[in-house]
Order: structure tokens, then sequence, then C-alpha cells
């Protein structure tokens, strides 16, 4: 499996993907993503990584290509959302929170924001940013949606973003969570899939 990502992380580094988006796009840590591009990287205290970061591969490309299946799963997520009141606007993580976002503002009659996060900017000193182009939502009660929690970096910095901007985040909605969370930044997670580690 290890080998199996490695090609796909060189891959799409070879595209020009930066190491969040290849995290994004394989569904794995930052860390996780440049260890796979650099095959053993430095840890936080200088030494060399010879093994993977601990963490767990998603693979949801039989839900991510039908349509049919993600509009069944952006409906569980949006009755999920509405269990902690109802938002005026839904916001998608670019860019795999984009889609679930989208059919769940549907479902629930709201506007919709993006926010592309740091880790997906190619400036080197880039910081998160909400995109103009959506609803605006100063003083709105906002759900912030994403496909993966893996460390919770993202949906922290979403979070704070939005409460910046005189947003109202009343919760974050995900399909997987890898860390098990309970609330970021005072606002509730909810996730349709938990994943824990035993042992």
């Amino acid at each position: 499996m290890n080998e199996k990502l490695i090609k796909e992380a060189h891959e799409l580094r070879s595209r020009g993907f930066t190491t969040g988006e290849i995290a994004d796009e394989l569904n794995v840590s930052k860390d996780t993503a440049r260890w796979l591009i650099l095959g053993g990287v430095k840890d936080k205290k200088g030494k060399e990584q010879e093994k993977a970061p601990l963490d767990i591969a998603i693979n949801w490309k039989s839900l991510g290509g039908s349509s049919v299946r993600m509009k069944f799963v952006s409906a569980a997520m949006a009755d999920m959302a509405l269990e902690k009141g109802e938002p005026e606007v839904v916001v998608g993580i670019a860019v795999s929170g984009i889609p679930f976002a989208i059919m769940m503002a549907d479902i629930i009659e709201a506007d919709i924001s993006v926010f592309h996060p740091t880790k997906t900017r190619k400036e080197e000193d880039a910081q998160g940013m909400v995109s103009s182009n959506f609803a605006a939502v100063k003083g709105r009660k906002v759900v912030i949606v994403d496909d993966v929690i893996t460390s919770g970096r993202t949906i922290t910095e979403t979070i704070k973003a939005f409460k910046d901007i005189g947003a109202e985040p009343i919760s974050v909605v995900v399909l997987i969570d890898k860390k098990g969370f309970d609330e970021l930044e005072g606002v509730p997670v909810q996730s349709l899939i938990g994943v824990s580690r035993l042992g």
C-alpha cells in the first residue's frame, strides 16, 4: 500500500501539486504526504523518520465518483448539521469539501461559501482565504463542511477565519474524522464516520 501511495504522491508532485494538495488528494496528513514525497523526512526534533507517520489513508472514490451516492451522503450530513441549528450558509473547504457543501446547501436551502485553506495556497507566506465569489457570511450562521479531518489544523484555521470576518460557525460536519474531535475552537464537530485506533 505504501508503494502505491508513494507512486501517487510523486505523480501528483510532478503535476505541480503542493504538499497540502497532495495530502487532500490522498486523504492523508500533510506530514504523511511529505514523507511519501521525500521517502523519509525529519520530524519536529530533526530526527530522520524511516517509517511513515502514524496515519490512516482514506479512499472514498466509490462514493466520490457517483453523484447519486454523494447526494445520499450529503443528505445524511445535512441532517446532522441541522441538529445544531439552521445554518444560513454552508461553507465548503476546498477542494473535497465543496461537493458535499453544495449538495448540503441545496438540501438545507442555504447559501454557499468556499474557503481556500493555507495548505492549498501556492505562495510560501499565503494564508487561507474566504472566496469572494460566493455568499456573504458576516453576521450569519455557518456550518463548515469537509471530507476528512486528519489533524484538525484546516478546520481550526477555517473556524478562526470565519469568526474573524464576523460569521457565526454553529457546527463542523465531515464525512470522516480520523481524530475523534467533539469540538474545535468551541464549535461542535460531527462526523458521519469516526475512525479510532486501538492499542
